[in-house]
């Protein structure tokens, strides 16, 4: 059985049968069309927020939920979509870029900075281990420059004196080198207050104290202690103690006697002054002396114990000077006098002394007011001078004092001298003897 469309629930309705218009969203009415008691017309707006309950015999109409506006999409929620058929196209909206990443200074994305700063640039550099090896290079060719700089600038700082003889006949030259070193007492350059404290006496002497032949060559190195007090026939002069020979001609006469009596060639000549000796000793900051007894010279200056110990410039000027508390005077002073130089030579050449530039400026600026070198002398040569001089007493190198008949020194053994002379003079030191070469000149080694 088929409904008729009258019989429709949708259907506009007939007089006896149901009014389902309500389930459809339309108000029911009335007889005269209008809207039935307790209903508003959908063409309004409802003036209370609560309906009025409909009359008996009407059905409830279904209440309809009131509409929310959508809200407006986003633009990073806008999608592009196909419109329609019979509908116009939306315009595409312009693409949104996203936002940067938000972060912590210095984080990831951060850019980085040129300035300070925990990751700034100079702070990558510092942790790059190249950075180290460049800096250290840096450090270390400086040090090189300034380190062979400065002997070459007080260099020319320092006095070149003639030393070689203008009248007489000389040796012929010889193999190997032959240096003399002279200690003068020379008090020049010292003022009233410092000859009182170094205890040097009269400011006019200008004696030579101390004379050694420092000889290098093929063969073993001879350092050779010439006693003051030692009698020689000086030209111009006749007999006399050899260390009166610099105050009366300088050092040509002192050479040219020394080579007379000799017959040893003397190629480079290296001066010592009293005041030099405590700059040096105090620049490479003191050295060691071995005193066999315990030695008090109120003339000298020196008063020191028995046994190995660090002194200071003042002390070991003192300690090279005195003479008067051994038995064997000036002989017992040239061996002191030669420990001395020794020390001071193994100071200069350490490591530290060359590594420390302060003490390295220190001990350079001392060298103008410690040595005069002779003429003709390089910074070459005064190297090879300082080296020489450390390495005597070592190895095979001898130390000497010049072979004399008694403790006065006032004349050589010519038995032991001669021989001695000729192996220098023929560069053949390895043939010199034990008994040739002692520490005082008059006591043979035993055994």
């Amino acid at each position: 059985m088929t409904d008729r469309p009258s019989d429709r629930p949708d259907a506009g309705g007939s007089q006896d049968g149901p009014e389902f218009g309500w389930l459809y969203g339309r108000r029911p009415q009335g007889d005269d069309g209008a809207a039935a008691p307790g209903t508003t017309p959908a063409s309004q707006s409802p003036q209370q927020p609560s309906p009025q309950p409909p009359p008996p015999g009407v059905p409830e109409p279904t209440r309809m939920m009131p509409v929310q506006p959508r809200p407006e999409p986003t633009p990073t929620a806008v999608h592009q979509t196909t419109p329609r058929q019979g509908q116009p196209a939306s315009p595409t909206p312009p693409p949104v870029q996203p936002a940067p990443p938000q972060g912590p200074p210095g984080g990831p994305g951060a850019p980085a900075r040129r300035g300070g700063g925990g990751g700034g640039f100079w702070a990558r550099r510092v942790r790059r281990p190249r950075f180290w090896i460049r800096t250290v290079l840096l450090l270390l060719v400086l040090w090189l420059i300034y380190t062979v700089a400065v002997p070459f600038v007080t260099w020319k700082g320092s006095d070149q004196i003639a030393f070689e003889p203008s009248k007489g006949e000389r040796p012929a030259d010889q193999p190997g080198t032959t240096y003399l070193l002279v200690g003068s007492d020379s008090r020049a350059g010292l003022s009233a207050e410092e000859r009182k404290e170094y205890s040097t006496g009269n400011p006019k002497s200008e004696l030579t104290d101390t004379m050694m032949l420092l000889h290098t060559g093929d063969g073993p190195s001879v350092l050779l202690s010439i006693p003051r007090d030692s009698i020689v026939d000086m030209p111009g002069y006749g007999e006399s103690k050899i260390n009166s020979a610099y105050a009366r001609g300088g050092p040509e006469l002192l050479v040219q006697t020394i080579e007379g009596e000799t017959g040893i060639r003397i190629d480079k000549y290296v001066e010592i002054g009293l005041g030099g000796v405590v700059d040096v000793v105090d620049a490479v900051g003191g050295v060691e002396v071995c005193p066999k007894e315990r030695l008090k010279d109120p003339l000298a200056g020196l008063d020191i114990k028995k046994g190995c110990q660090e002194v200071d410039g003042k002390t070991a000027l003192a300690y090279s000077r005195s003479r008067k508390q051994s038995a064997l005077g000036d002989l017992e002073r040239v061996r002191r006098q030669r420990e001395v130089i020794g020390a001071i030579g193994n100071k200069v050449l350490s490591p530290w002394s060359v590594v420390n530039p302060v003490r390295w400026w220190k001990l350079n600026r001392a060298v103008p007011t410690f040595f005069r070198f002779g003429d003709g002398t390089s910074a070459l040569d005064a190297s090879r001078w300082a080296y020489a001089m450390t390495k005597t007493g070592s190895g095979d190198n001898r130390t000497c004092t010049m072979p004399v008949t008694d403790a006065s020194a006032n004349h050589w053994n010519r038995d032991l001298a001669d021989p001695l002379f000729q192996a220098i003079i023929d560069d053949q030191t390895d043939e010199i003897t034990d008994e040739q070469c002692t520490p005082n000149g008059v006591e043979v080694p035993k055994g």
